[in-house]
């Protein structure tokens, strides 16, 4: 087991987190104050997923072929340049730039997602539920700071609102880089059930299991992305709570959607992953529940946490069960097509979060999501009884 690997990781995932969270605090803040358009003020970060999507498939082929460490740490030199355009961007009142700027970062996080495979595989196949959960630990302590530097930075270079926050993030992504750099490329410790002959990719596709953790990711994400880009729109101006109140309910999600990473890897090996996917599919639709109560600041912070946890057992499990599908010849295909579909869906998702807030607003934005979770539950009750989970004695799920 390489444990200096998993460190590194959770360090470098609370770098990628920490950047995520102050541009989806101040994202849509900066859209306003960059275009008079309002149904293009979330633009700059739904570009950023779209981005994530596009380079998903690219980042997964290039790292077969220069290896993770090398792959992550050209996504941190990505990100950094992205920043420092973001700050002139700011000073020249261009929101092309701004788009561009965060697409780069789009382009870091694409790699960023594969944290958690690189963890997989760099411990033995009993440990991956934890090894995948753990790393998904360091967005906590961004949380933290994300929040820190949406609400902190705005003022740190006058007259040039939040570019001090842009400017951190540079100097945090070249520090993601120095540390990657103390990576080591992942053993080959992968040992599946499922055949280890490199097939052909639609027969890993077409396998029910795959579809599944597919399904859950997309799932997952897309729901996640639609509401929290969203959040900061309603919160702040719709219904004119302050920044310091919209980023702290923001902060309460991601810690929401990382927190529960302590215990996720052990549920998973104690009730099963697709019970736990299940639970993680009640609690997205619990958020979709509260949402429609009302408007005040509890009714946001208590959607959010529902959010932030029903993604995270969603999503870890969908990680966990995809594990389960292919082989060590075949891992970068399959993750790619995951990878792509999951990211995919969260563009959509962030482009729709905006012209739904500005046409039909928070309620009609909280019933989008029911028909996809009722559709995800389904499946993961059907799939349960599929041979390639009941081969595995560690992790019935019978």
């Amino acid at each position: 087991m390489q444990v200096r690997n998993l460190f590194v990781l959770v360090g470098c995932q609370l770098i990628s987190a920490a950047s995520t969270i102050s541009l989806v605090t101040v994202g849509g803040i900066i859209g306003t104050s960059l275009t008079s358009n309002k149904a293009l003020v979330t633009l700059p970060l739904s570009l950023m997923v779209v981005a994530v999507a596009a380079t998903a498939i690219p980042a997964s082929l290039l790292m077969r072929r220069i290896g993770r460490r090398h792959g992550f740490m050209l996504a941190s030199g990505v990100a950094a340049a992205g920043m420092l355009i973001g700050v002139f961007a700011l000073q020249q009142a261009s929101f092309a730039l701004f788009c561009v700027a965060t697409m780069l970062l789009g382009v870091n996080t694409a790699f960023t997602q594969q944290y958690r495979y690189a963890a997989a595989e760099s411990v033995e196949p009993r440990y991956v539920a934890r090894a995948i959960s753990f790393v998904l630990l360091g967005p906590i302590g961004g949380a933290f700071l994300g929040k820190e530097l949406a609400t902190r930075g705005q003022g740190w270079i006058a007259d040039v609102p939040y570019a001090g926050t842009l400017t951190s993030l540079a100097v945090l992504f070249i520090l993601q880089l120095l540390l990657m750099s103390w990576l080591r490329e992942p053993a080959d410790h992968l040992d599946h059930d499922a055949p280890h002959a490199d097939r052909p990719l639609g027969e890993i596709v077409r396998q029910p299991v795959f579809l599944t953790a597919v399904l859950g990711g997309v799932v997952a994400y897309g729901v996640m992305t639609l509401i929290m880009t969203a959040t900061p729109l309603s919160m702040h101006l719709t219904d004119g709570y302050s920044i310091e109140e919209t980023s702290s309910v923001i902060r309460a999600h991601v810690l929401a959607m990382y927190v529960p990473s302590l215990v996720a890897g052990f549920l998973i090996d104690r009730v099963g992953v697709t019970r736990l996917m299940i639970v993680g599919a009640v609690g997205l639709l619990a958020t979709s529940i509260v949402g429609l109560q009302g408007h005040s600041l509890m009714h946001y912070w208590w959607a959010l946490v529902l959010l932030g946890v029903g993604w995270n057992f969603l999503y870890v499990g969908g990680t966990t069960l995809l594990t389960y599908t292919y082989s060590l010849a075949e891992r970068h295909r399959a993750q790619a097509v995951n990878e792509f579909l999951v990211f995919g869906m969260s563009a959509t998702a962030s482009l729709l979060a905006g012209t739904v807030m500005l046409y039909s607003g928070w309620t009609t934005l909280m019933l989008v999501p029911v028909p996809v979770l009722i559709a995800i539950a389904v499946a993961l009750v059907v799939v349960r009884k599929d041979p390639l989970l009941r081969r595995r004695p560690a992790r019935e799920e019978g």
